[in-house]
């Protein structure tokens, strides 16, 4: 009898302490049993907006409890009203140098996918804005994760000509420039994608390199300061063979010397190598980057920078 008796007590401590603790409420919980609500995602994994509830835990997760972990600031375009919002965990995503966590925020009938950061001690790192029902544009929405992770984000529709037209972006988390874009594919509205928009352009360009490296109109480098002197933002757009092979990067790299630096990233298996030679940038291709060019065209080339017009001195 004493050992059925004792059989039972230990049964009854395992049972409690796999008791999952209450994230619903407004007490305290530990980052273990916060981590502990969201099930590691096996992966590759799919999405569609569509389905997002479906796919989220039945577990609610306080807005309180949520933002002791997460700051309430990175939740300014994915809550409306934190008492009306429900949210909701979907899954987690650990690598060695951070963890993903992904949750759903729901308020009446729209659900918005939400992902978050954390490094290896739990410390807040970046958030985005993955998905949202409800979109009413005509397109179906669809999340895409492989195992770097890569986060691609895609529309799709049927056009008039019953031609699918699609829009795919895929995005990666990166230490120095937060979210960045290492895909962007889309087949829709060919004047658009006849325009070439620099999305740095505007950007600060203070230290010694930072400037518009040119070889015409379409091939080009921007250099934009970075977090520091040693780290620079780029974008590189180049169209060759009459552009029927273009190539398009935008990213952050690290001076190695004073005259070389070098793009590598996390989930992105490409490496660019940056070399300086008085008002000359020379780039060459590495890792395979063949997500962001043409199958017969690399980023291999050299790109002159460009003079900044002196502004004329007013006299007193």
């Amino acid at each position: 009898m004493r050992n059925w008796l004792l059989f039972l007590l230990i049964l009854t401590g395992v049972a409690c302490s796999h008791k999952k603790a209450n994230l619903s409420g407004n007490e305290p919980v530990k980052i273990n049993d916060f981590l502990a609500a969201f099930p590691t995602l096996t992966l590759p994994y799919s999405i569609a907006d569509t389905g997002i509830l479906r796919a989220t835990d039945t577990t609610i997760i306080s807005y309180k409890i949520f933002t002791s972990f997460i700051p309430d600031s990175s939740l300014n375009r994915l809550i409306t009203s934190e008492k009306k919002s429900i949210i909701r965990p979907l899954g987690k995503i650990i690598k060695a140098k951070e963890t993903y966590l992904l949750a759903s925020f729901t308020h009446h009938e729209k659900t918005k996918l939400g992902l978050f950061v954390v490094d290896p001690k739990n410390n807040f790192l970046a958030a985005k804005e993955l998905l949202s029902s409800n979109n009413n544009d005509g397109y179906t929405h669809a999340l895409s994760i492989n195992k770097e992770p890569t986060f691609l984000m895609s529309k799709e529709k049927l056009g008039l000509d019953k031609q699918l037209q699609y829009t795919r972006t895929g995005w990666v988390y990166s230490p120095d420039a937060s979210f960045m874009v290492v895909i962007h594919d889309t087949n829709e509205d060919e004047n658009k994608n006849n325009t070439i928009i620099d999305p740095i352009d505007t950007l600060p360009r203070k230290n010694k390199l930072s400037g518009n490296y040119i070889q015409d109109k379409k091939n080009f480098i921007s250099l934009r300061d970075g977090k520091d002197i040693n780290h620079y933002l780029f974008f590189i757009h180049f169209e060759k063979k009459e552009g029927n092979c273009t190539g398009e990067l935008k990213g952050a790299f690290e001076m190695k010397t004073a005259n070389t630096g070098i793009y590598t990233t996390n989930g992105d298996p490409c490496i660019i190598d940056f070399t300086f030679d008085g008002n000359t940038i020379d780039v060459k291709e590495k890792g395979s980057c063949g997500n962001h060019r043409g199958i017969e065209c690399y980023f291999d080339d050299s790109y002159t920078k460009k003079k900044e017009p002196k502004l004329s001195k007013k006299k007193g």
